[in-house]
């Protein structure tokens, strides 16, 4: 399901670039119907990274700057700390965070506090500015505004479509976002979900807001426990390594983390891309026996304010065997050589995309097409990755480009395009199309794209609507066609397609909800739906 673009390539010369372009411009001339004028403008993308051109060939724009290299992370260990700060009801997780905060701050141990809104609210209202200070010196994240309180983020979400469902979380969840950014004057850079209650409608409101990374655990999507890109931002979610240094019930088993990790450690140093880990606590459950929401909220229950209960606390001597059991883990972890602890904001810059600072050239483009069939899915290179939409932008960007006499731009992918909102039917047979309606249908495809933001749910080739895993099969020929033999072909075949990259998402079951705090039986279907059409945009992150 994942396509490696190969290095074997075609190398055209800039003059032979030129000459190419010249004559497809010319062969698009007789185009009946032609479309006339610019596509819509685009707003300026992230700042050029620090990534070379992964080919080592012409591109069509001006040559970069030559940097200097960085120093080597292979083998590299990555760990991401991090803590779900949720707790507002049990005073004593307070000191609890503001203790895990500070001992980190004297080891020099950067990591990443994901605070629920109405926590910021209660301990502005309970004075606790220490707490407040001490956590605001590593990275701020958020983690909804009321945690477990019904209905909880997939819950209002699980009907909903896209549009609507974008809407929902940004109604209910941006007063809890600018909570926190003005109590801890840090605007977050991460988000969780809270418990299980994971929704793709998320993605577009977190990425308007500047949040740049998706922080937690969950099954619903992943990409074999590695970080990922999905709904445009980087995902650490869904790893493996990091869940067995947690504690046990008794908070026992620091020996078997440390062996564990040890085993971790030379599995990712004998790799050359190395690895990360992605490690979390809650502050409350180093003073509480009970999760404080589980004490309140659970299967469903959402009583009055004036009727929540305080969880049991832990005695003294097993808090501190906690803290013990957190602060010998952590001196361990430091000690090993090729370790780096990175927060939410680190591991955005560590692992920044540099696909959206690439000038594709048409020999890439038509490596890109080479590799698309009939299971759409991503494509892997040595120095960027592409998501299954961003392969079908860039393809039909460079037709649309040449088709409006454009070809000679440069052509840069400045965002991801979110999936489509709903799901068409798929194409019982292959569909051939006279080149004349692939054309007009090229252009409005990105018109739409430009606007939406998201590739279209289904795609008009006159008055044959298809899905865009066939359109994306068809205009790969095209392009490839083009690139060859520098005039367009007389009909374009649209053949059955299928997203591959769906199946790094988890089909709907009771089991991707297992959290004490849903309703018995809680279940998603439709909104696992939409998490499958946005595995357009998934894609593996490297560094």
């Amino acid at each position: 399901m994942e396509r490696s673009i190969k290095k074997t390539m075609m190398v055209l010369s800039g003059c032979a670039a030129s000459i190419a372009l010249a004559m497809i411009a010319v062969a698009f001339a007789q185009v009946p119907g032609q479309l006339p004028g610019q596509l819509p403008g685009q707003g300026p993308g992230p700042s050029p990274g620090p990534a070379p051109p992964p080919f080592h060939i012409p591109h069509l724009g001006p040559k970069p700057e030559r940097q200097a290299p960085e120093p080597s992370t292979e083998g590299q260990v990555y760990i991401v700390l991090w803590f779900d700060t949720e707790d507002y009801i049990l005073p004593q997780s307070d000191d609890a965070a503001k203790r895990i905060a500070v001992f980190l701050t004297q080891e020099g141990i950067p990591a990443t506090f994901k605070v629920v809104g109405e926590k910021a609210r209660v301990l502005q209202q309970r004075q606790r500015q220490d707490v407040i200070t001490a956590l605001a010196q590593h990275d701020i994240g958020y983690h909804s505004n009321l945690h477990s309180q019904h209905p909880t983020v997939a819950e209002y979400e699980s009907n909903l479509g896209w549009e609507a469902g974008v809407e929902e979380f940004n109604r209910r969840e941006r007063p809890g976002f600018d909570d926190v950014a003005h109590i801890f004057r840090k605007v977050p850079v991460a988000y969780g979900q809270p418990g299980s209650s994971w929704a793709p409608q998320v993605f577009p409101a977190l990425q308007k807001w500047g949040v740049r990374v998706y922080l937690d655990e969950g099954k619903q999507v992943g990409l074999r426990g590695r970080p990922f890109w999905y709904g445009g931002l980087l995902n650490i979610f869904n790893t493996h390594d990091g869940e067995q240094l947690r504690p046990d019930e008794t908070w026992s088993n620091l020996d078997a983390a440390k062996i564990q990790f040890q085993d971790t450690y030379v599995a990712l140093t004998s790799r050359k891309a190395g690895g990360l880990v992605s490690v979390m606590f809650h502050p409350c459950e180093f003073v509480h026996k009970q999760f404080w929401d589980a004490a309140n909220f659970s299967d469903g229950a959402n009583p009055p304010r004036d009727q929540w209960k305080l969880p049991p606390m832990k005695t003294p001597e097993e808090t501190e065997k906690a803290f013990q059991y957190f602060e010998n883990l952590i001196h361990f972890l430091k000690s090993f050589p090729r370790v780096q602890f990175l927060t939410a904001s680190s591991a955005a810059e560590r692992f920044r995309d540099p696909a959206h600072t690439h000038v594709f050239s048409p020999s890439e483009i038509g490596v890109i097409a080479g590799q698309v069939d009939r299971d759409v899915t991503f494509q892997t290179a040595d120095s960027f990755n592409l998501s299954a939409s961003e392969v079908l932008y860039v393809i039909n960007k460079f037709l649309a480009g040449t088709i409006q006499r454009q070809g000679a731009d440069a052509l840069v992918l400045e965002r991801t395009p979110y999936g489509p909102d709903s799901v068409a039917d798929p194409l019982a047979a292959k569909l051939v199309v006279p080149w004349s309606q692939v054309a007009h249908t090229v252009v409005d495809v990105q018109d739409d794209i430009e606007k939406t933001g998201r590739i279209p749910s289904s795609i008009w080739l006159g008055s044959q609507p298809i899905p865009p895993e066939s359109y994306l099969a068809g205009i790969a020929q095209a392009a490839q066609g083009l690139l060859q033999n520098a005039q367009p072909p007389d009909s374009i075949t649209f053949p059955p397609a299928r997203l591959a990259a769906a199946d790094y998402v988890a089909d709907d079951s009771t089991d991707l909800w297992d959290w004490v705090i849903f309703p018995h039986g809680f279940h998603a279907p439709k909104m696992m739906s939409l998490a499958k059409l946005q595995a357009w945009t998934l894609k593996p992150a490297s560094k």
